[in-house]
């Protein structure tokens, strides 16, 4: 136990902030499950938004939360080749995507 008061305030806001953090990083893993159970695209963009805001937070790292994002777009992207039987078109949720990836790639320039 901390003996010196600061530390012990430290202390107290380190328990609360680690008890916000796990709700968002359960709410975010709770998305992902049932993202990658049932592979929809309302399930996905669900996953998205805790996601992000769990990187808003800085709960998880925005490279970190890039990664997942793209392991769930693939979900969608296979799902809709399943269905239609070809490559060509393409979901919302991975239109959406490349086309912010471009818009960021020209923001840079």
């Amino acid at each position: 136990m901390p003996v010196i008061k600061s530390a012990k305030k430290k202390l107290r806001v380190d328990k609360k902030r680690e008890s916000a953090n796990k709700k968002i990083i359960a709410l975010v893993e709770k998305a992902i499950k049932k993202a990658e159970k049932t592979p929809t695209l309302k399930s996905v963009q669900n996953a998205f938004s805790s996601i992000g805001k769990a990187v808003k937070n800085k709960v998880i790292h925005k490279n970190k939360a890039a990664r997942l994002k793209s392991r769930l777009s693939k979900l969608i992207s296979k799902k809709s080749k399943v269905k239609s039987g070809t490559t060509k078109p393409k979901s919302d949720l991975a239109k959406a995507a490349s086309n912010a990836a471009k818009t960021k790639k020209s923001k840079k320039s």
